[in-house]
């Protein structure tokens, strides 16, 4: 999609450092880091959220997540634990719109949704 920067570097315009890649999914790590591991985990196709998923979009929706799964297991942090999110919309913190997941590890992480 014309000036989305995911789709830029899905095509090659814009670099990123890779994590993984097969023919649905790319993975790469993100420029600004909210952990000592931060990749995102994308789908080749564009679609903008979650929630703009179509039917035909959810076999490529799985194949991200198991690719999330894949990646924890080769960066070695499957064991001590990750955190896998997606944003759906501006109001959820949604900068980027193509869906997109962000693997968070290599800390301890804060636990979400606990009040204080």
């Amino acid at each position: 999609m014309g000036d989305c920067i995911f789709c830029k570097i899905i095509e090659g315009e814009l670099p990123s450092k890779k994590v993984y890649e097969d023919d649905h999914v790319l993975a790469f790590h993100d420029i600004q880091p909210a952990a000592p591991i931060h990749v995102l985990i994308i789908p080749k196709k564009h679609f903008a959220s979650l929630d703009a998923a179509g039917e035909e979009d959810w076999a490529i929706v799985g194949q991200t997540q198991r690719a999330a799964q894949n990646i924890a297991r080769e960066l070695g942090v499957a064991e001590s634990g990750y955190r896998v999110v997606t944003n759906c919309g501006s109001n959820a913190g949604q900068v980027v719109h193509h869906l997109h997941y962000h693997l968070l590890a290599g800390a301890k992480l804060a636990p979400l949704g606990v009040a204080n």
